[in-house]
């Protein structure tokens, strides 16, 4: 398969990033950073939860927030789902957001401590979940976590990410998510998952989601892109991580797989310089310096003569 001359991007740091902080950040912060980060060209943006409060007190305030953002019409805003409540409840702001992710593991370990079920319980509350969220006109992402490898169970073998991505895709989802939760993933271990996962999921809109916590978030960004990925996802500033095992860093920096594509010369539509200020504000209004490396040096032409 030829490396994609343009690829998507969906901005998932008001989500995925500001789950994982220590200090819960003001509703006001959260509008700010997410218009920041639409005036940077996005097409595609996740923005809030409908976990119940007390699970991740962090994104309490999504409804709000939802409410409150003022973005422009191009950008497909998505929310995450974690059951058939959480969707009902999501379904009340149905105005506000146009597409839904849902997530499962791979691991049946990690499924449990991060949502306390099975994997095929997930499963089955899924396929009732999908068909209602598909009556409802909304874009379906199905993303399957841990899919390169488990903190507790070691290897997650490829042939059973494939299988539960076969079922998502069986019950009308139209993405299927490939999750790094915890950065374990390595470039040659991607090229061939991509490599099988197209072959067997043909037509699908398959999404690359790395977590660059042991420092290959972008080498197997570009694995994935090698093998025919047009799709990613990312946080500005290399915020997030996984909430379950401590030690679960943030997901690759948006703007430095952003300053990677324009090197190479793949289209994002995506605006870096905006981007890296939204990373900036960021970093002033959370009180601490961010991982991203695109952040600290700017992108590779502000030094060109």
């Amino acid at each position: 398969m030829s490396r994609p001359q343009q690829v998507s991007i969906r901005e998932v740091g008001p989500r995925d990033g500001f789950q994982n902080e220590p200090d819960l950040i003001p509703t006001d912060d959260k509008v700010r950073l997410i218009e920041a980060l639409a005036a940077a060209g996005y097409t595609r943006m996740e923005v809030a939860s409908f976990v119940r409060p007390d699970v991740i007190p962090q994104l309490a305030d999504g409804v709000e927030v939802l409410r409150r953002i003022q973005v422009p019409d191009t950008i497909r805003l998505s929310v995450l789902i974690p059951n058939e409540r959480g969707l009902g409840n999501a379904l009340a702001e149905r105005e506000h957001f146009h597409d839904i992710g849902l997530v499962v593991s791979a691991s049946e370990t990690h499924n449990r401590l991060n949502i306390n079920r099975s994997v095929e319980e997930s499963m089955q509350a899924s396929a009732r979940l999908i068909p209602r969220a598909l009556a409802e006109g909304l874009h379906c992402e199905a993303i399957i976590a841990t899919a390169f490898g488990c903190p507790y169970e070691g290897e997650v073998k490829a042939d059973t990410v494939l299988g539960l991505a076969q079922r998502f895709v069986e019950m009308g989802a139209t993405e299927i998510g490939f999750g790094d939760t915890t950065g374990m993933a390595n470039p040659w271990q991607v090229e061939d998952f991509f490599a099988r996962a197209f072959e067997r999921l043909p037509g699908v809109e398959l999404t690359a989601h790395f977590h660059n916590t042991r420092g290959q978030g972008l080498a197997n960004a570009l694995a994935a892109l090698n093998q025919g990925c047009a799709s990613f996802e990312s946080s500005f500033g290399e915020l997030g991580g996984c909430p379950v095992p401590p030690g679960s860093t943030g997901n690759i920096a948006t703007e430095d797989l952003l300053s990677m594509f324009s090197e190479m010369g793949v289209e994002t539509g995506v605006d870096l310089p905006a981007v890296i200020d939204a990373a900036r504000l960021a970093q002033h209004l959370l009180g601490r310096k961010l991982g991203s490396h695109t952040l600290v040096a700017g992108p590779v032409d502000w030094h060109r003569g």
